[in-house]
């Protein structure tokens, strides 16, 4: 207990004597020991370090999930040191609403059979995020973590004892510059002399921890790369269930407006008014646009029906040029297949569906959908 007391009143008295340089420094009243130029900058490269790694990994997290609920309760499970419990992600959510109103609806319907073409698509977009936040997790943000949470700690705790240890220096040095008598200029002088050691060895191990932040660099810079190809695949496997999923609608657009809305005008027709039928039987051998009675937010089908692209004529004006956004395939000798990022000349016809046009490349004719084509002026 006597020991005890004795290292408490040592400690206190160490403490005092800190506090009273630190004091008397920031007031002025006292010399500090000033670090070298190059160690100095070693601080500052240190400190920018951390401060950009905290920010870099905060808005990482938040990337990855938005939710800042879900944050908060995957950051006390891992303080927990308890594995994250799965989570549906919004995608997969989605695909699961979609798919249950396709079998409300009628999974043979029209709209059902889309329902379920869109929700298995987003249930891949769900997968393909869920992977993508996995391994950026791994591959980045674990790294970042690490650093913070073990390197950063160790160099801070150093330059914590290299502070103390200046301190101590400096306060022998003010005491030796107080002395006046033999004795306490020799006692001055020795205690001075161990202080100067403790305080150029602390110095030695704080300057080779921060020496290692070129490391920590390297390593983060491979980890950035890994990310940045992470995040590539993920958003080229999106761009990918995207461009399947266009074609599958554009494919079966024209199937599903015949069975559906074609069979309605027909029965909705007004009296006098000629069937869509014999009108096309009554086509001159000219080839020209049939006048196809319409009914309003009812698409024109028929007229795409007898419509043979390969035969009409591009009006005097109203062409455009268009860039072509994404490859497409044709479906039938009506529709024109295209390469990404080439140019085609288009225009539109009388009773066409307004999500298609003419395209003209060379002596190559066919309907091109709107949607793969960004139209110039």
């Amino acid at each position: 207990m006597e020991f005890n007391v004795k290292k408490l009143a040592s400690d206190a008295g160490v403490f005092f004597s800190r506090a009273m340089q630190f004091t008397e420094e920031k007031l002025g009243q006292a010399e500090k020991t000033e670090l070298d130029a190059h160690f100095e900058n070693l601080l500052a490269r240190a400190d920018c370090t951390k401060n950009w790694t905290e920010k870099i990994l905060r808005q990482t997290e938040v990337l990855l999930q938005p939710n800042p609920s879900a944050r908060v309760e995957e950051f006390l499970y891992e303080k927990l040191d308890r594995k994250v419990p799965s989570r549906v992600t919004n995608g997969e959510l989605l695909a699961q609403y979609m798919t249950e109103a396709a079998s409300d609806f009628g999974p043979g319907t029209p709209y059902g059979k889309t329902l379920i073409k869109v929700g298995e698509t987003q249930r891949r977009l769900g997968a393909a995020e869920r992977e993508f936040i996995r391994s950026a997790s791994i591959s980045f943000l674990t790294p970042l973590r690490n650093f913070l949470e073990g390197d950063w700690r160790t160099i801070s705790k150093e330059r914590r004892i290299l502070q103390n240890r200046r301190l101590d220096l400096d306060a022998c040095k003010a005491r030796l510059k107080k002395a006046k008598a033999a004795e306490a200029k020799a006692a001055a002088e020795h205690e001075l002399r161990l202080t100067q050691s403790e305080f150029d060895r602390q110095a030695e191990v704080t300057r080779l921890l921060l020496e290692g932040i070129s490391s920590t660099h390297v390593n983060h810079l491979r980890c950035l790369h890994e990310f940045v190809e992470s995040q590539t695949n993920y958003y080229a496997q999106c761009y990918q269930f995207m461009l399947d999923l266009q074609k599958q609608l554009g494919s079966s657009k024209g199937e599903i407006f015949s069975g559906t809305f074609v069979g309605n005008a027909e029965s909705a027709s007004p009296a006098g008014v000629t069937s869509p039928p014999a009108a096309a039987a009554t086509l001159p051998a000219v080839p020209t646009i049939p006048v196809v009675p319409t009914i309003v937010g009812v698409p024109n089908t028929v007229a795409e029906a007898v419509l043979n692209p390969n035969e009409v004529k591009p009006p005097a004006s109203g062409t455009r040029r268009a860039r072509v956004l994404y490859d497409y395939e044709a479906a039938d000798s009506t529709e024109l297949a295209l390469l990404a990022d080439e140019m085609i000349t288009v225009y539109s016809l009388p009773g066409m569906d307004p999500d298609w046009l003419i395209g003209e490349r060379g002596n190559q004719k066919g309907k091109v959908p709107v949607t793969y084509l960004e139209l110039l002026s």
